[in-house]
């Protein structure tokens, strides 16, 4: 049998009219009888995807289940932050694995400064030291040399007997680090040779050298940095396990901990060809750090809001049981369709994530056994856009729920129509009990490219390709950019099919080094000033969300210079709706005693999660905006929601307002239930809030209002902190005794150059936020620049009437204040 979606039209790409394909689709073969082994969720790995304690946040951090991270030593002066002691405290705290320490970030230049092995050793020590006392220490594994193939010992010359010099200096200093190493922590874990690509020459004479000498890693490391690797790791992979086999050593874990280009982090149809090849052969991969620290190499946004990226790695982390064998149309190739599989006979489910390819395919899922599954399943399918790096990404649309019989040769298709290629999907299987699901309700869209459009004193870029992997990420790999002039601006012509609101999406890029503005004409009427947040750089894409009135038919939509530059890359057009998601509880997060109904196909089509007493379900929530939203517990008893340190009853089907940060929130269902979904609808209504602009404080210690004109009441303060004198102090009445969310509008460009051209090395703030006796440091991230103006949520206790907050940081500078707002959680 087979069931299909057929995705919002898009300009680019319109389907024929009756929904048939116009092309012979490709063919993705779904295995479940061939078992690869247990999930392993290895790749979703990050090198320097952590800056601070705090950063990205715990929201954001938690629902990805991260097995690795690589970090610097503590106190490296490579970057201003992400020192692996430090962060690891937010990494355990959110379920993380291992730390790698990359110890050579001791040094401050790049490539590292060489200043002999007993200068090094000097360092060793300390960072042996640093990490053997840490807590966790044994969840930290030491990585003594970065790309040693390159700097410093010159190892991938092709003059063999440079090599054998060379060679024999690095082996003789490896032996001496490792045994150092060993002398100071003797349960060290630790990782080589870790080159910047694979050399079978080197990986053979290395771990025969460290066989002989009793210096094998635990680790073996190499990195994957180019398109090639796409094509080329398997081989990689295999020849690597056979060198193994001929030294006559035990199969070491694997780590790439560092692959990917820049034009593939953040993109959901790039990054799952990556993932499918490393969790196919059971290894653990960190991608690379091409920019700014503390964004999981691209696929957070701000602190705490997911993008395209964010939600691929969601729905990586949501795979349980074992792998199965995915066959794609071509496997190892560059830039095409893959995916990876999952079979969980114990929830009854299988899911399939695959992407990296436009136009339809055919997903077929052989062996489905009728004891785990029954003669009936239910397909649900989603999609996961790319949304750019700094651009917000909304729970994953479904786009279909389809009952389906299962096949007598035990297989169902599903197909697949209009694919985009910078997409990713994700297929559900679950049994099919008694009811129909809830038709999937997927609004008209459409998309336009700007190059595509009428362009006046403006250029097209390529960017992002095979031939300029560390490109950004382009939609179409084209953007325009130089629209500097007055004349400047761009021209889409567009068609819509009904008189009404649409949501206008525009992925830009602002160079500017502040806010930037366009203006948007609809048919030269009336301009109206579009505003744009700072981006880390012009191709760094970033998206803004607004709403336009049309009439049914074609218009032209006019973007024209405003103040700054801006780059246009795309333009999206959707049918306004209210925001409404069912987050399906047979796909959270879970733990303590729980089991799977599927006897009912209603609703989401995913069946019922029976929680009983001590179990528990986490949701994660996206929120576009602060604010309050309606949540709706579907179920068939009561359950206990915990948000923001708050928790709540929530009976079936009663609707609750509950405040909800941008971005990511979790929510926590425990009781006894057999619960379906937890429905969730709202723009974030600010409506019983208490807000406090930056003049409403009493300012000390030097502390004072500085004008702009980008802060909501034209003023922050500036010049908090630095000194225990210079504070800000709000006075809020609270209406009633509780928990609250406190939200800072705040906005800081703290920077420290440490001279690496494709790193931005961005640095956190801090300030001590303090009520009523308890006080607690918040972090917060670069705004990209002084101008900008982000927020942050904070949960706080607040007691009934007068309250006083103050805002400190006595060691150093705290962020600008531009205002406060508090929210009860439950409003």
């Amino acid at each position: 049998m087979t069931a299909g979606f057929l995705p919002a039209a898009h300009a680019d790409q319109l389907p024929a009219p009756d929904g048939t394909r116009t092309a012979a689709a490709q063919r993705v073969t779904v295995d479940l009888a061939a078992s690869e082994g247990e999930v392993l969720r290895g790749a979703n790995g990050a090198l320097y995807g952590l800056s601070d304690d705090g950063v990205p946040s715990d929201a954001a951090l938690a629902p990805l289940k991260l097995t690795t991270v690589s970090q610097k030593a503590e106190g490296g002066a490579q970057h201003p932050n992400g020192d692996a002691v430090t962060v690891s405290k937010s990494f355990f705290r959110n379920g993380g694995g291992d730390v790698l320490v990359m110890m050579q970030d001791i040094y401050a230049q790049w490539p590292y400064e060489d200043l002999g092995i007993d200068d090094y050793l000097t360092k060793v020590d300390k960072i042996a030291r640093d990490v053997a006392n840490a807590p966790n220490s044994e969840h930290f594994i030491y990585v003594p040399f970065n790309e040693p193939d390159q700097i410093w010992y010159n190892l991938g010359v092709s003059d063999q007997a440079t090599y054998q010099t060379n060679r024999d200096r690095f082996l003789k200093d490896w032996k001496t680090v490792y045994q150092r190493i060993r002398a100071i922590d003797p349960d060290a874990r630790i990782a080589g040779p870790n080159e910047a690509g694979y050399h079978t020459r080197l990986l053979t004479d290395f771990l025969t050298f460290a066989k002989k000498e009793n210096v094998l890693p635990e680790v073996t490391t190499w990195h994957e940095l180019s398109p090639s690797s796409l094509r080329d790791f398997q081989g990689h992979f295999d020849t690597y396990r056979a060198i193994e086999k001929s030294v006559g050593i035990t199969p070491r874990t694997i780590n790439i901990n560092e692959y990917a280009n820049r034009r593939d982090l953040s993109v959901p149809g790039q990054l799952v060809q990556w993932v499918s090849m490393f969790e196919r052969n059971k290894v653990y991969a960190d991608q690379a750090y091409w920019d700014a620290a503390g964004n999981l190499d691209g696929n957070v946004v701000r602190t705490n809001i997911p993008n395209g990226g964010w939600w691929f790695f969601r729905w990586y982390a949501g795979l349980t049981g074992r792998t199965v064998k995915v066959t794609p149309p071509s496997l190892n190739t560059v830039d095409t369709l893959q995916g990876l599989a999952s079979l969980d006979t114990t929830r009854k489910q299988a899911q399939v994530l695959l992407g990296g390819a436009a136009g339809d395919a055919d997903v077929a899922v052989q062996h489905v056994d009728p004891a785990v599954f029954g003669t009936s399943v239910t397909a649900t399918v989603a999609e996961a856009a790319w949304s750019g790096y700094e651009g917000q990404h909304a729970a994953p649309r479904v786009l279909s729920r389809t009952k389906l019989g299962v096949a007598a040769d035990g297989s169902v298709t599903v197909p697949l129509t209009g694919m985009k290629q910078m997409s990713a999907y994700r297929i559900v299987l679950a049994p099919a009990g008694s009811g129909t699901p809830t038709a999937a309700t997927v609004p008209w869209s459409a998309s336009y490219e700007a190059e595509d459009a009428r362009i006046t004193g403006g250029q097209v870029y390529t960017q992002g390709t095979v031939s300029n992997a560390n490109g950004y990420a382009a939609s179409g790999t084209k953007d325009v950019g130089s629209l500097n002039t007055a004349a400047s601006k761009v021209d889409f012509t567009v068609t819509v099919p009904a008189t009404g609101s649409y949501d206008l999406s525009v992925l830009y890029g602002n160079q500017s080094g502040a806010p930037a503005s366009q203006l948007l004409s609809v048919d030269g009427g009336a301009t109206t000033s579009v505003a744009y947040p700072s981006t880390e750089n012009w191709t760094y894409r970033a998206k803004k969300d607004l709403t336009v009135s049309l009439t049914a038919g074609s218009h032209t939509l006019t973007l024209a210079k405003g103040t700054g530059e801006v780059t246009l890359d795309r333009i999206d057009l959707t049918a306004s709706a209210t925001p409404s998601v069912s987050y399906e509880a047979t796909l959270a997060d879970i733990s303590g005693s729980v089991s799977y109904d599927y006897t009912d196909a209603s609703g989401t089509g995913t069946g019922a999660l029976v929680l009983r007493t001590g179990a528990s379900a986490v949701y994660d929530v996206y929120a576009p905006r602060d604010g309050y939203y309606t949540v709706t517990s579907r179920g068939s008893a009561a359950v206990q929601l915990a948000l923001h340190d708050e928790t709540v009853t929530a009976a079936p089907g009663q609707a609750l307002r509950l405040y909800l940060v941008a971005g990511n929130n979790r929510l926590t269902a425990t009781g006894s239930a057999a619960l379906r979904s937890l429905d969730v609808t709202g723009t974030g209504s600010t409506t019983g809030t208490l807000a406090h602009d930056g003049a409403q404080a009493r300012l000390a210690g030097g502390a004072r209002l500085v004008d702009s004109a980008n802060a909501t009441e034209g003023s922050y303060i500036g010049w908090l902190g630095n000194s225990a004198a210079a504070t800000a102090t709000f006075t809020v009445d609270a209406p009633r005794a509780g928990k609250y969310v406190l939200v800072l509008t705040y906005g800081q460009n703290d920077r420290r150059d440490n001279g690496h051209a494709y790193n931005t090395d961005i640095v956190s703030r801090t300030a001590d936020v303090s009520i009523g006796g308890t006080s607690r440091k918040v972090t917060f991230k670069n705004t990209w620049s002084w101008e900008d103006f982000w927020t942050l949520g904070v949960p706080v206790t607040l007691q009934q009437g007068a309250n006083t907050l103050t805002l400190s940081n006595a060691s150093a500078w705290a962020p600008n204040i531009d205002r406060i707002e508090l929210a009860p959680v439950r409003g």
